[in-house]
């Protein structure tokens, strides 16, 4: 042997892996390797080519030292390699090369003591005998495994929650990666022990017991990392070894030299060779099962270790046979997996080189990813979209295939909206994807003028509603510094630049641009969170918040008064360029000495204040003007409220002209403008209209016929000047008579007007005439000024002849009147979604009114209580929301609940039954006692939980209660049992059930059920469904009918969406056996996810829904489905706060705010 002839040789690198000739494929060549002379190579030579002898022999030192020193550290550690992977992972490199040591001394115990560490790991102790190791069957070990998990002697140390174990699974992955590193220059290539550990870790990744699969998987992952490790820097000796060869071959033809160098390449080829074999064996032998394994955490590590193997070794992975996995995977159930594998494909677009690789990839899965930005989960949905801005900056992408993504500009999610706006930012404002386009510009194209101009484009598609436009302007505003630019944008408005040439259309939403983006650089949300809640900055944010206010104030103090003159006329855009100045730092007005600038700008609000009557112009002059009153200082502060001053002067002036000329006879346009300046102006201040007090009562009793919107803001700012004169005397020192009685006698000319209207509108649409607005304002009028003056907070005190409480005859009209309102056909209520006040005028805002009564006790609830809870399931999302608020009111206050939900279901059913009588059509019905089913199921479901437990009594009261008046002149209303009193047996006990089962048999022993079968056959279901219930013991399982699941994250989207494949032959032939148990666990996953239901959260505060409805019929027309409960989502969550200075009241009208519990 040439061993033998080279003993010297031998004893130097001794401590060389290639130790054991028998077992080692590459020995021979190792060792003839090593003989070459280095003095055969020139000094200069292998100083440039870096001699591979010369670095291997510092290392065959380190380790010669390694052995001398092995038996003074073996004394160190006398733990197992178990209990070394349980406790400090520090150790596991020196117990890893102790291990080795001992494996090239005596394979076979070392073998049996790591194998046996394998199995541990599964948390299974199974002992081998080292003299049967070369005989023992890796298939009967493996049953033998399986069946201690079968008896449950196994133990689950990965997902152990002990803190003794925490370390446990990165412990374990250590191991092999130093194993697999300290055996790569000798038992790597023996065949023998990878081969071994292969064997059984696949077959164990095979196996029923998850807990076996989760540690297999995880280490056969690990094994193939580490094996690309070792195959890197083989391919980097390789290609150094290649380059001396090449280098030798100019100098000479033959030599010592040359075959030496020929050798040490063939043999680093095939170790290369062998060790991509082997991961090939465990990719197809663990990957292929694993990656759609039933545990989604099995699926996630075999998606990121794939990842990690394409990215880290191109060569064996960066090919179709392995990238479709990515792909498949991108349809996975699990939002974790479906991550995954986009995070793996966003590293490798990352790299420039990789994508010619990915054509064909690309073709097949690039319409998948792209669906994948609407996901249903938000984390996934916010990566894809990063991964189609990979797709687009390498141009692999049409822009036909974006339509899609740009209807997220409104979607409800601000992760979403952010990221489609960084989308549309880099691509279609920056063009950061377009090479040629941005070069041929220059720098031009960089400009703000160009990126405004880009912005104005898009916006055009969004111009016929401002609260879409003002959307896409949050999502793209911190990516775009143009619109941080005032004077540029100040600029354009102003025609200054006369390249740039605004349309209209451009100007309107260019102002709308203006004022969204000030809001944004001083902390202001421009579009509602979804959660409320209050935002909190630090101190930096705020200096940075108040440099910003300093900058736009500088920007816009010269010439603002040019802005509001140029658009003075126009509605669209005074709203925007009014709102600024509350957000500007009035003080530089003094400083910069542009007093006489502040001045000119309050009088042209002032101007357009009394030239607009719109809502929101009006609205935004207030705020304004109010600001400047209250902000300002010194000289400045006295004309703000001077001006303020002479606005209300020049109002009240006007209001009383257009009354005058109501009464000649004139046309009512006049009053009805100046009724809306005066509704919004009260909104926020006390206006001091006594002297038209009176003149409003007089004209709404001597025209009867004036039009419905003249005599709802008569009415709304009668009640706000009641209103402001409470609370003038609730917060005056001394109350005198005369202020007493004056505000007595208001109100009651108030509520005599209410009451009056309250009549005339129940009879009109009595006879189907419509006039629905006007009936709700009298409607949330009436309950907003029965809060105000509830008989409880007055009485015992000197004010007690405030206190007042409507009688029984008008509470009934007035529910009356709110019924008529819930039941206006949605279509019906259409008609007006683009009315200026219809927030408060739609059947949201009557069911407001009418549960705040309830909520804050100001009448008895126990009529009011029942009628209310009855139309639970009636009229939609939005007012369930607001009936599901009401029951938990009443339900902390430890009400009489159970009475209020008999109540409830008794009035339901009595609607049913005369639907019955008034009608034969089987369908209206069928839909009215599915409404009574419906009313018990979310009835019911409320007592879920440890509600059950602590309600019971009230349960059991609803139950017997419901029975006794079933039975009354039985078998009339026998069915009730059925469609009411059944749904709330699921929430007793067994042993409780049966006590009423046989209460209810006693009702019928002397009762011959035979005279009229039909009548008597509810009852026999009640009893059926009560024996059925007893005999499968469910009494303590919930009810699925009505029972609603919460479910976090965004509204259900298309499952099961089919990738396109690769390749056509991907068939449940890789399958592998799973066991019953995950059998289970996928049944009682995939059931889960199917009885998810949509529901939006409970609300403490609801805003109308109709606010945003332009946002949700746009979203339907672009996606083309809509899941039920979703419109209320992005609306119900938008609320308006209450102004400062404002009458202290639960709810003020005008206000978008309604607070149930007072």
């Amino acid at each position: 042997m040439e061993d033998a002839d080279q003993p010297s040789e031998i004893t130097t690198r001794r401590s060389k892996r290639a130790r054991v000739p028998a077992k080692i494929k590459f020995g021979d060549n190792q060792s003839h390797d090593r003989t070459s002379d280095p003095s055969d190579q020139s000094p200069g030579e292998a100083e440039r080519e870096g001699s591979f002898d010369e670095f291997v022999e510092p290392r065959a030192r380190a380790k010669r030292n390694r052995m001398e020193d092995s038996s003074a550290a073996a004394k160190k550690f006398d733990q197992s390699l178990i209990e070394v992977i349980k406790g400090n992972g520090k150790l596991i490199p020196q117990v890893v090369k102790l291990w080795v040591e001992q494996y090239e001394k005596d394979p076979k115990p070392a073998m049996v003591e790591l194998l046996m560490m394998l199995f541990e790991a599964c948390g299974a102790k199974y002992h081998l005998r080292e003299e049967l190791l070369d005989e023992t069957d890796v298939d009967d070990v493996v049953v033998a495994l399986v069946n201690l998990a079968r008896k449950g002697e196994v133990e689950d140390y990965q997902s152990s929650k002990k803190k003794e174990f925490k370390n446990f699974k990165d412990n374990l992955v250590s191991f092999w990666d130093n194993l697999i590193i300290e055996c790569q220059n000798g038992p790597l290539f023996d065949q023998v022990l990878f081969d071994k550990c292969m064997d059984y870790i696949i077959a164990l990744s095979c196996t029923p017991p998850r807990v076996y699969r989760q540690v297999a998987s995880l280490m056969g992952l690990q094994l193939v990392t580490s094996f690309i490790t070792v195959a890197k820097m083989l391919g980097a000796q390789r290609e150094t070894t290649q380059r001396q060869l090449n280098a030798e071959k100019k100098k000479r033809t033959e030599g010592p030299r040359v075959e030496s160098l020929n050798k040490r390449l063939s043999t680093t080829h095939e170790k290369i060779t062998v060790i991509e074999e082997m991961m090939r064996k465990i990719f197809t032998g663990l990957f292929v099962h694993r990656y759609r394994d039933i545990d989604p955490d099995i699926r996630i590590s075999c998606i990121q270790s794939l990842g990690i193997w394409i990215m880290s070794y191109p060569s064996l992975f960066l090919q179709d046979l392995y990238l479709k996995y990515l792909g498949w995977t991108l349809n996975d159930k699990s939002a974790g997996v479906r991550k995954a594998s986009i995070l793996a494909l966003q590293n490798l677009y990352d790299v420039d080189d990789n994508v010619p690789s990915l054509g064909l990839f690309t073709e097949r899965f690039s319409n998948r990813m792209i669906e994948l930005a609407d996901d249903i989960d938000v984390s996934v949905a916010v990566c894809a979209i990063g991964l189609v801005k990979q797709l687009l900056r390498h141009q692999l992408l049409a822009d036909d295939d974006l339509g899609p993504l740009y209807d997220l500009l409104i979607d409800d999610s601000t992760e979403i909206r952010h990221a489609i706006g960084a989308l549309v930012y880099d691509h279609l404002i920056a063009q950061k994807f377009n090479s040629s386009q941005s070069h041929a510009k220059g720098d031009d194209g960089d400009s703000s003028e160009v990126h405004l101009g880009r912005m104005l484009q898009i916006l055009r598609e969004f111009s016929a509603d401002p609260i879409l436009s003002i959307y896409v302007i949050d999502d793209v505003w911190e990516y775009m510094n143009a619109m941080k630019d005032w004077k540029c944008i100040i600029s354009m408005l102003l025609d200054e630049n006369p390249l740039i040439e605004l349309t209209d259309e451009d100007a309107t939403n260019l102002t709308r641009l203006l004022c969204a983006s000030v809001k944004k650089s001083v902390g202001e949300r421009i579009v509602p969170a979804t959660d409320n809640r209050k935002q909190y900055y630090n101190k930096a944010q705020k200096e940075l918040f108040e440099n910003n206010r300093r900058d736009i104030t500088v920007a816009m103090m010269r010439n603002y008064s040019q802005l509001l003159r140029k658009f003075m006329a126009d509605k669209a855009k005074v709203p925007s360029l009014v709102d600024i100045i509350v957000h500007m730092n009035l003080e530089l007005y003094s400083l910069k000495r542009q007093e006489q600038n502040f001045k000119t700008l309050l009088q042209l609000m002032k101007e357009a204040f009394f030239k607009h009557g719109e809502k929101d112009a009006l609205r935004s002059c207030v705020k304004a003007i109010n600001f400047c009153s209250s902000e300002c200082q010194g000289e400045l502060k006295d004309f703000a409220q001077n001006k303020l001053k002479e606005l209300e002067d020049e109002l009240i002036a006007k209001l009383k002209t257009a009354i005058k000329e109501v009464t000649d006879g004139d046309d009512e346009y006049s009053l009805l403008v100046n009724l809306k300046r005066l509704y919004e102006l009260q909104l926020s201040r006390s206006v001091p209209i006594e002297s038209l007090f009176e003149d409003m009562v007089m004209i709404l009793r001597s025209f009867k016929s004036m039009d419905d919107e003249v005599v709802s803001f008569l009415l709304h700012n009668m009640s706000l000047h009641v209103a402001w004169c409470l609370h003038s005397i609730i917060n005056s020192d001394i109350v005198s008579e005369e202020s007493l009685s004056s505000l007595l006698s208001k109100r009651n000319s108030l509520f005599e007007q209410l009451e009056h209207f309250l009549d005339a509108h129940t009879e009109v649409q009595e006879k189907g005439k419509r006039g629905n607005q006007s009936a709700c304002r009298v409607c949330t009028i009436l309950a907003q000024t029965w809060c105000l003056f509830k008989k409880s907070k007055f009485s015992s005190t000197k004010l007690e002849s405030l206190g007042y409480c409507p009688d029984s005859s008008v509470l009934q009209k007035f529910w009356k009147l709110c019924e008529q309102q819930l039941n206006i056909s949605d279509e019906t209520e259409e008609d007006d979604v683009n009315h200026e006040y219809v927030e408060e005028t739609n059947r949201d805002a009557v069911m407001i009114a009418a549960a705040m009564l309830v909520a804050n006790d100001v009448v008895p609830k126990e009529y009011l209580g029942p009628e209310i809870i009855s139309h639970f399931v009636m009229h939609g999302t939005s007012v369930a929301e607001i009936v599901k608020n009401l029951i938990a009111v009443l339900k902390k206050k430890d009400d009489d609940v159970h009475n209020i939900f008999l109540e409830a279901m008794r009035r339901a059913y009595h609607r049913h039954l005369l639907e019955l009588s008034r009608s034969d059509d089987t369908s209206l019905a069928s839909k009215s006692v599915k409404d009574c089913k419906d009313l018990a199921a979310r009835l019911s479901a409320t007592f879920m939980g440890a509600a059950r437990n602590k309600h019971r009594v009230d349960i059991l009261r609803v139950i017997k209660d419901g029975i006794d008046y079933a039975f009354v002149d039985a078998p009339k209303h026998l069915s009730f049992l059925e469609v009411a009193v059944l749904h709330f047996l699921s929430r007793l006990p067994t042993p409780d059930i049966l006590e009423i089962l046989k209460g209810v048999q006693k009702r019928t022993e002397n009762v011959n059920t035979d005279e009229d079968p039909s009548g008597w056959r509810p009852y026999y279901t009640f009893i059926d469904s009560l024996r059925e219930k007893c005999s499968k013991n469910d009494g303590f399982q919930d009810e699925k009918e009505g029972a609603t699941v919460r479910r976090r994250g965004r509204p259900r989207k298309r499952r099961n969406i089919q990738g396109k494949k690769l390749f056509d032959d991907h068939s449940s032939s890789e399958e592998d056996s799973i066991s019953a148990s995950d059998e289970d666990a996928r049944g009682d996953e995939e059931r889960q996810v199917e009885e998810e239901e949509e529901e939006a959260p409970l609300i403490h505060s609801i805003r109308s829904s109709a606010k945003l409805r332009s946002l949700r019929v746009s979203r339907e027309e672009n996606k083309g489905q809509t899941n039920p409960g979703d419109s209320g989502r992005a609306t119900d969550t938008v609320a308006a706060s209450g102004t400062s200075g404002g009458p202290p009241i639960n709810a003020v009208q005008g206000q978008d705010l309604v607070v149930l519990e007072g």
